[in-house]
């Protein structure tokens, strides 16, 4: 008899031709969703209950999606219940509650991770998870350096399961359309793309030693980034901006997501050089360790060129919208965020516009909404061989590469010359921060 894994690889409902439905089948649908191997249901895992918590409600709990969450895990006891209470808004059942997702990836009743965890565990959780026979659902930026951005896509090569990035723009309707214009030549030859990310965050807090909160297991949360002594204000949202061990910056917080729309619209790959001007300009004593502030320029074979504008902590409104790119072609330019676009022709006036009212738009943390949906959505039909990916891995990376060089060059100070074909750099300084130190044990191996 087939495993139930292998039955969800080799069915579907559309290859049968036949509707299977709790009505069909006279039962309750919390009943149905427990027959296991009958019914095409993915069984899912969600690792880190953060700020990203929002945007699995609606997928998982659709009747449509035909899935069942099995576990929430997280190294924070208070993450746990609370992920626990506001799910039960929106399912009818519990899953079980973990400390440590190792154990869940045992349980081979699991089909596929929502890895959600600080930016220092998504490339190694996820590569633990493919693994263990999971699929992967892994929240930008799918990994904390270059050497983690190889290693990713190797693995999922190796082990054969999907590996979706949260990169959810790249399934939001009205950004698919006018993308798919752009590439149709409406404004031309696209040669420019700006994207930007612009937020007034405030003063942090400067790191002090203080006992591990109650509830947090503070060396699993550290994982594969080497020891040290907990700090408040650590374990949460800070870690972005508290230096290299955890977080990637900004550019890695927010820039993954319009770096990909940039090059989607471009229809580039891999840079051949990368400039940089970051600093840190606003409160210079408070905790913050890196730059708030970016300029990067990414060149490219055709004399196309990327530029990125991130300001963190000074919110001037340069372009219109707190987030997005503005593309521009021999013919006209195009405007597109995660609510709207506009495109105009080359005398600047308007030839075609359109609103989503996207419930996902503007740079509010965290949260969910009608793109995260459709992304996660993706995802599932991908497993179930009924849809292709929005954004495989392999592509995806190639995005999460540019976050990768532009904090390398900022970190050195100087710009560099990358391969166009391998996406390696042609700088020694520069590739000495290809990786990170890990702790012993703990580096990723395929």
């Amino acid at each position: 008899m087939s495993s139930r894994r292998d039955f969800i690889k080799k069915t579907g409902l559309a290859g049968t031709g036949i509707a299977l439905s709790s009505s069909a089948m006279g039962m309750p649908a919390s009943i149905y969703r427990n027959i296991i191997g009958s019914n095409n249901r993915i069984n899912i895992a969600i690792a880190g209950l953060g700020r990203r918590l929002g945007a699995f409600f609606e997928p998982i709990a659709a009747e449509s999606s035909n899935v069942k969450l099995l576990y929430l895990c997280d190294v924070m006891k208070s993450q746990r219940e609370n992920a626990l209470e506001r799910f039960s808004g929106h399912i009818d059942y519990k899953p079980k509650l973990e400390t440590d997702f190792r154990k869940i990836l045992e349980d081979q009743e699991v089909d596929m991770l929502i890895n959600a965890t600080p930016d220092h565990w998504h490339t190694p959780g996820s590569i633990m998870a493919l693994q263990a026979g999971k699929h992967v659902y892994v929240e930008k930026p799918s990994s904390h350096n270059m050497e983690e951005n190889e290693l990713l896509i190797e693995a999922q090569k190796k082990y054969g399961k999907l590996v979706q990035m949260g990169n959810q723009q790249r399934s939001s309707l009205h950004t698919i359309e006018i993308i798919k214009d752009i590439h149709e030549g409406k404004i031309g030859k696209p040669y420019k793309a700006v994207a930007f990310y612009t937020n007034a965050r405030g003063e942090t807090p400067m790191q002090q030693k203080a006992p591990v909160p109650d509830g947090l297991d503070w060396e699993l949360w550290q994982g594969p980034a080497p020891r040290r002594e907990y700090t408040a204000e650590t374990w949460d949202y800070n870690w972005h901006w508290y230096g290299w061990d955890h977080g990637t910056a900004e550019t890695g917080n927010n820039a993954t997501h319009e770096f990909d729309i940039a090059r989607w619209a471009l229809q580039v790959g891999y840079p051949q050089r990368v400039e940089v001007e970051a600093a840190k300009r606003h409160f210079l004593n408070d905790g913050w360790e890196m730059y708030d502030t970016m300029e990067a320029t990414f060149k490219y074979a055709d004399d196309k060129i990327i530029q990125w504008d991130g300001k963190s902590r000074n919110a001037y409104d340069t372009y219109g919208g707190g987030r997005g790119t503005v593309i521009y072609g021999s013919e006209g330019g195009v405007y597109v965020d995660r609510q709207r676009y506009k495109l105009t022709d080359r005398q600047g006036e308007v030839v075609k516009e359109f609103n989503s009212e996207s419930n996902e738009g503007g740079t509010a943390l965290g949260g969910g909404g009608n793109m995260s949906t459709a992304h996660v959505v993706n995802l599932f039909e991908g497993i179930r061989g009924k849809s292709e990916l929005n954004s495989p891995i392999v592509d995806a990376n190639i995005s999460t590469a540019m976050v990768h060089y532009s904090n390398i060059a900022a970190r050195l100070g100087k710009g560099f010359d990358i391969n166009e074909n391998t996406g390696r750099m042609f700088d020694r300084e520069a590739m000495g921060l290809w990786s990170r130190e890990y702790e012993p044990g703990w580096k990723p191996k395929i």
